[in-house]
């Protein structure tokens, strides 16, 4: 017999902008409303992504445009573009 569990940080096939927001914020560990590379690193883990590290280096270089190492609230939009366009996510503004 196979028990599954459901897991609750995966997000659904399509979404819009406003729910990728609230998934990848559930991974704010510190809860200072950015997303750090190690907590991107986790979410992409939850999606089961492989190199999981290498893709959350690139997630930050591509969504952190300040270079502070956090994405902030004004730069979810480069990580959603950056989900979209290279780990398949499908996103949509007015979903």
């Amino acid at each position: 017999m196979a028990i599954v569990r459901s897991c609750p940080a995966l997000p659904q096939r399509e979404m819009s902008l406003n729910e990728f927001k609230t998934w990848i914020m559930r991974f704010d560990a510190d809860h200072d409303r950015t997303i750090t590379k190690d907590e991107l690193k986790h979410a992409l883990h939850s999606i089961r992504s492989w190199f999981t590290w290498w893709k959350a280096r690139e997630g930050m270089k591509e969504a952190d445009v300040d270079g502070n190492g956090h994405i902030d609230e004004k730069e979810i939009e480069k990580l959603a573009a950056y989900a979209q366009h290279h780990l398949n996510m499908k996103i949509s503004s007015s979903y």
